[in-house]
């Protein structure tokens, strides 16, 4: 059995290969039907006219019969209406797009009239990620001009959606809300738990949990959400943006504006770092746009970062680094013992892309010296490669003390401008193993640039896997 939709003679609206019905003489001496049973139901969406107003736009009087049309076949009512395995597919405005289709491995409607709103109890499949989703609610009345129009509310269940068929991220997620709206047009809220969220980059589980607001437009695809709440740990961000067909490549792309206001560092570099433990601590605001395209790529290696943050109150724990940050502090002020308790402040503009991340520039400051670099940090290998300048408020001879000060106070006046120490220094090595050194070809020469040095190259395919 085929019904087309009186528009759109060439799209089948309904499809039933084989039908049952089963009721009682009370029941059709009262219009109703006990029990209908559908195999192979196909329904499709025709799109809709995008510039149609009024109740059509959702109100749930959109699909009630106008006055002077014959009623008679309205008026059945099916008590039970059974379509396991069934497909309802939103045919998309626009001709080289792909249709959304949506799988009912169970579908169960309940007091099925077309002039009246309808429950429903039905189980989808979802493609990406792989997982079943149920959900409940109210459908109809069915708006017979507009089939893409008709309304719809009720809530959902998704657990166990396997975050793995993500290139570089990992962790089961289970989601619940509810939504309403239209067919074509859903607004959704709901929230999310995932326990064991990990970016393979870091390779450290955490407890992600989040709630949003999103807008599903059928017709093409698109997902806008405003706003996502996260947290994490002790963290908190708020995004906002959606997914949204790439016009370029085949897939959707994610476009989200981040905000992390009052964060802890250590909390962020959790998600990201392949350390024991956080390589620092300090209370963090970021504020950054992200870019995700579509592709069969590491999350790590396809991400697009750009914005900008600030860390208050940093701290390393890497004893052997905090004790130089220390030694700069104690040396940069002149004094002869080395403070044991500094914290160092950073504030930078940052750009991520191709699993590097770029600072220009990076600037932090510790009681007595600010240091300011420009440079790159790999983040599957933690290697740096920053140059830049230290500014102290002591001379060279006085950072230095002892002996050697008599040695370097001639050279004083070669660092000194504006009664500040300006040092060329270039930073190279690794997260764990970082290597300061005088950039001795800026010397003499103030006005030049500070020029990176080169990170190593990354590793090939062969050379990961020989490394494994």
């Amino acid at each position: 059995m085929i019904i087309r939709h009186k528009r759109h003679r060439d799209v089948p609206l309904i499809t039933v290969q084989t039908f049952t019905v089963a009721s009682g003489l009370s029941a059709l001496l009262r219009k109703h039907v006990t029990y209908v049973s559908l195999e192979g139901l196909a329904i499709q969406i025709p799109p809709g006219d995008p510039d149609a107003g009024g109740e059509a736009q959702g109100s749930r009087l959109a699909g009630v019969p106008r006055p002077g049309k014959d009623t008679s076949v309205r008026q059945v009512v099916i008590d039970q209406l059974v379509a396991d395995n069934s497909t309802l597919t939103i045919v998309p405005r626009e001709a080289d797009k792909r249709p959304k289709v949506w799988r009912m491995h169970k579908l169960r409607l309940f007091s099925v009239g077309m002039d009246q709103a309808m429950p429903f109890e039905s189980v989808l499949t979802n493609a990406i990620p792989p997982g079943e989703i149920a959900t409940n609610g109210s459908f109809g009345p069915w708006n017979v001009d507009d089939p893409g129009r008709t309304p719809i509310d009720g809530e959902f269940t998704f657990d166990h959606a396997d975050l793995s068929v993500f290139k570089g991220i990992a962790g089961l997620l289970s989601a619940r809300g509810d939504y309403r709206g239209t067919l074509e047009r859903l607004d959704v809220n709901g929230r999310t738990a995932t326990p064991d969220f990990t970016v393979l980059v870091g390779g450290h589980p955490i407890p992600l949990d989040t709630t949003y607001h999103a807008i599903v437009d059928a017709t093409n695809g698109n997902t806008t959400l405003d706003p996502v709440n996260a947290s994490f740990y002790q963290t908190s961000l708020v995004a906002k943006g959606g997914v949204y067909d790439d016009k370029d490549a085949d897939g959707r792309r994610v476009t989200l504006d981040v905000t992390i206001e009052k964060g802890r560092l250590e909390d962020v570099l959790q998600l990201a770092v392949d350390a024991p433990k956080p390589v620092m601590t300090g209370a963090l605001a970021l504020t950054t746009h992200l870019e995700l395209p579509p592709g069969d790529r590491d999350v790590v290696e396809k991400l697009q970062l750009r914005g900008n943050f600030s860390i208050r109150g940093g701290r390393f724990s890497n004893a052997t680094v905090q004790n130089r940050i220390n030694t700069l502090s104690g040396r940069a002020q002149g004094k002869g013992e080395e403070p044991t308790h500094v914290t160092s402040d950073f504030t930078g503009n940052f750009t991520l892309g191709n699993g590097q991340l770029a600072l220009t520039p990076l600037q932090f400051d510790v009681p007595g010296a600010l240091v300011q670099v420009t440079g790159r940090y790999g983040l599957r290998r933690g290697t740096l490669a920053f140059a830049g300048q230290v500014i102290m408020d002591a001379k060279i001879s006085e950072a230095v003390g002892g002996w050697k000060a008599i040695l370097l106070k001639p050279f004083d006046p070669l660092f000194r401008r504006n009664g500040r120490t300006f040092i060329p220094i270039t930073i190279s090595g690794t997260r764990a193993d970082p290597k300061f050194g005088l950039d001795r070809s800026r010397v003499f020469n103030k006005d030049a640039p500070p020029v990176p040095p080169p990170l190593p190259p990354a590793r090939s395919s062969q050379q990961k896997s020989s490394a494994r």
